[in-house]
């Protein structure tokens, strides 16, 4: 994710935000007004954003001050001006308790709001970084743009304010949110890095004016989609603005790609990610600790695999352990850009030309990706990548609207490369989906079971006859690598000339494989069973897969023989599209991890033929009768395009 989310306490913001955060992670020094500090910082002055300012005197874009800070995040939710508040209604006579209460927002709370920190790609940021001013300037208004809209998002679908016994109901905050914003440059290692904190206050108005406290459950539950939508938006300013294109790429084997822009080197982002090699490297050394560590009785303490949610927690463990100090030197932004270009040039491996005139890498290489692909996207077969995708990473059980949401904009950003879209496109997608492919299973108790954002669905397909998720092979037994079986025996040795970076690991595989086939899997069956469901190619992806690095467009992919490119006909589960899928898994992608045989994808197939009984059973469950199956509507024959790159293929669904 490229938007985090951190929760702000009272006691927390003098320690940690007014001396370090406000000044771009710098150490502030003792009894420096906040304006003096971030100057010496080299960072920009704090703006406050939201459409809830005029409520508290507030304009957009005006400067945040140390005392409105304290006041609002700092004393527990008070009003930013309650100095100016208080001594004023002291003058005219009031209490101190009255006038104290003046200047309160409601009720005094603990959590008094939300840090939202957003980062582009690695790849916009290096352009941040070692372009020119004007590209400088250009990813700063998209990224500030990005933000907007996002906080936008939040206010309209998101925030609540709870009320009544145990805050069983709930209202948007109609006037809005109220927020600071402070950017900083660079990261801890030193590398270019930009960001912004949003310090979100929890503090919102009701519709009789009185003040409440934003549910910060419901701000976390939706960061993914958050996060999600900042980078399709950032990323879409950035490329229509620059003209650039963007391209997945593969990070982690196994979990799902990242959009980066396209002709930017992989040394480049690997020059930025000195904190992820760290990282990295302590991961492993804590994953060699994890599955040898036995107690008092030489018996193995955990698993003998690691699986992803220990491997979640080993990671976080390796963050701290591996996190450096902070700075102690300011430097200005022209001077940082300066020192990352002479260091990008001397340490990256990248050539001189290459970073010098990487804009015009970038462009040469969206040229040829807008030249090959045209960015479309297709409703229908959107919806069925999605849902299938969001059914097999929720491990086939239920999951709310929001999890649909955060992969349609992912999805949708696969699909465009960069381009704009229409605003409500995700939605459209998301209805779509829960329409022809989820059933609502919701039993509400409750009246927040009975909004729309928390109805529970699952998929109307019976996924039971699919292959259960691959187990990691049983290696031989191997005496260097067996636990001792002496508790006072030192750890097994690792084979000679091998660090624990280098040692095999046994790892649980992760279920976006799963996910990526499912959706391949479910999209051909809709296929080859309705014709008027899906039309055209089923893995009509390839011209995006294939576009995905510019260097490997010099030779298409030549096509099977007898195949003329004809749809199938329908009603034959084992008719694939096997040249396509031939293709697909000769490209350097994650699908090759899939590693699939023709009579495993026919098995699949042929296990999908059951999705009729699988759903009038399901529907039987929860309602107690009968349910055909899903029509899906005529599109236009004027609608069609034959080459329709997108939203199908194991690209999709991110």
């Amino acid at each position: 994710m490229t938007v985090d989310i951190r929760v702000i306490r009272a006691g927390q913001m003098y320690r940690y935000y007014l001396r370090q955060t406000v000044v771009g992670d710098g150490r502030r020094p003792a009894r420096t007004p906040l304006s003096a500090a971030q100057e010496q910082a080299g960072v920009p002055a704090g703006r406050w954003m939201g459409r809830g300012l005029a409520a508290l005197g507030l304009a957009p874009g005006e400067e945040v001050t140390e005392s409105q800070l304290r006041n609002l995040y700092g004393e527990r939710g008070r009003h930013p001006y309650a100095d100016r508040i208080e001594a004023d209604r002291l003058a005219q006579g009031a209490s101190p308790t009255e006038a104290y209460r003046a200047g309160a927002l409601g009720r005094r709370v603990t959590v008094t709001g939300v840090d939202f920190v957003f980062r582009p790609q690695p790849s916009i940021y290096l352009l941040w970084a070692l372009g020119d001013e004007e590209t400088r300037r250009v990813i700063e208004a998209g990224h500030e743009r990005a933000i907007v809209r996002v906080l936008e998002w939040i206010e309209d679908e998101v925030a609540v304010i709870r009320y009544g016994t145990d805050g069983i109901y709930r209202v948007r905050p109609p006037g809005g949110l109220v927020a600071a914003r402070f950017r900083h440059y660079e990261a801890r290692s030193g590398r270019p890095l930009l960001h912004d904190h949003l310090l979100l206050s929890v503090k919102g108005q009701r519709l009789d004016g009185t003040w409440g406290s934003i549910h910060t459950t419901a701000l976390h539950e939706n960061t993914v989609a958050a996060s999600a939508l900042y980078n399709e938006l950032v990323a879409a300013e950035v490329c229509e603005e620059l003209g650039l294109a963007t391209e997945p790429r593969t990070v982690t084997p196994g979990r799902r790609p990242v959009m980066e822009i396209a002709g930017v080197p992989n040394g480049l982002i690997r020059w930025t990610a000195r904190r992820s090699n760290q990282i990295a490297t302590c991961l492993a050394e804590l994953e060699h600790e994890y599955v040898t560590a036995v107690d008092d009785d030489g018996e193995p303490r955990f698993l003998p695999v690691v699986s992803e949610r220990a491997r979640a927690k080993l990671e976080r463990i390796a963050a701290r352990k591996t996190r450096p100090p902070k700075k102690e030197k300011a430097r200005s932004l022209v001077q940082l850009r300066a020192d990352w270009k002479q260091s990008a040039i001397l340490t990256s491996g990248v050539a001189a030309d290459v970073i010098s005139s990487l804009l015009e890498y970038a462009r040469a290489a969206a040229a040829v990706i807008r030249a090959r692909v045209t960015a479309m996207v297709d409703v229908a077969l959107a919806a069925v990548d999605v849902a299938a995708t969001v059914f097999v990473m929720n491990g086939g059980g239920r999951f709310h609207r929001r999890h649909l949401l955060a992969e349609a904009r992912r999805h949708l950003a696969l699909v465009l490369r960069g381009s704009r879209r229409d605003p409500g496109l995700d939605d459209q997608v998301v209805a779509a989906a829960i329409s022809a492919h989820c059933l609502d299973i919701s039993e509400p108790k409750t009246v927040r079971g009975l909004e729309a954002g928390y109805r529970l669905y699952t998929a109307r397909w019976n996924f039971a006859d699919l292959p259960a998720r691959r187990r990691p092979p049983t290696p031989a037994p191997d005496l260097d690598r067996q636990p001792p079986a002496d508790p006072g025996e030192p750890p097994a040795p690792r084979p000679p000339g091998q660090d624990a970076g280098e040692w095999e690991i046994p790892r649980i595989p992760l279920q976006y494989e799963r996910a990526v086939l499912a959706g391949a899997v479910v999209r051909e069956q809709l296929r080859t069973t309705t014709a008027s469901a899906v039309r055209g190619r089923a893995y009509d992806v390839v011209a995006h897969q294939q576009a995905a690095m510019p260097e490997r467009l010099l030779v298409p992919e030549p096509a099977g023989p007898g195949h003329d490119g004809q749809e199938q006909e329908p009603g034959r589960p084992e008719a694939l599209d096997l040249t396509a899928l031939r293709a697909l898994r000769q490209s350097r992608t994650d699908v090759e991890a899939l590693e699939l045989t023709t009579e495993q994808l026919r098995h699949l197939a042929a296990a999908l033929t059951k999705t009729s009984d699988g759903t009038r059973a399901r529907k039987r469950k929860y309602t107690g009768r009968e349910i055909a199956p899903p029509v899906h509507p005529e599109r236009q024959e004027e609608q069609h395009h034959p080459q329709q790159p997108g939203p199908h293929g194991p690209e999709a669904g991110r």
